[in-house]
């Protein structure tokens, strides 16, 4: 039996002082995922103090997005704008880096795409 996982995992890291939300995307994402990562998402953003959050994700293991929940993401984003003040992408796919500069046009911080998940870490530091 061939099972494909997907989803997305949420946490909030810590380097040195610097908080940060981390989301890790496998497979390819769902309207199904989004309508359980949502709140999870933005219950973490709820509890982060300051008036402007980083955002670390793992696109490593993503595979893309279905339709609908490519509207999801789009919508979360939009919702969400003003309140990143970085996002580091870590991915491993050509694809990820035109994502990652489309998606800056729908939020108010910097969006970097990074082949090597230290630099996009060091890069969240500051």
């Amino acid at each position: 039996m061939d099972m494909k996982k997907h989803g997305l995992s949420i946490g909030i890291n810590r380097i040195e002082n610097v908080f940060f939300v981390t989301l890790k995307a496998t497979g390819t994402l769902t309207h199904e995922d989004y309508l359980v990562i949502t709140p999870m998402l933005e219950g973490a953003l709820s509890q982060v103090n300051q008036p402007k959050v980083s955002l670390f994700l793992d696109a490593t293991e993503l595979e893309g997005w279905d339709l609908r929940a490519a509207w999801d993401d789009l919508s979360l984003g939009l919702k969400h704008k003003s309140e990143f003040e970085r996002v580091a992408i870590w991915g491993n796919k050509n694809w990820q880096e035109w994502a990652a500069k489309i998606g800056s046009w729908f939020i108010a911080g910097e969006i970097k795409y990074f082949e090597d998940e230290d630099d996009a870490l060091k890069w969240l530091r500051y």
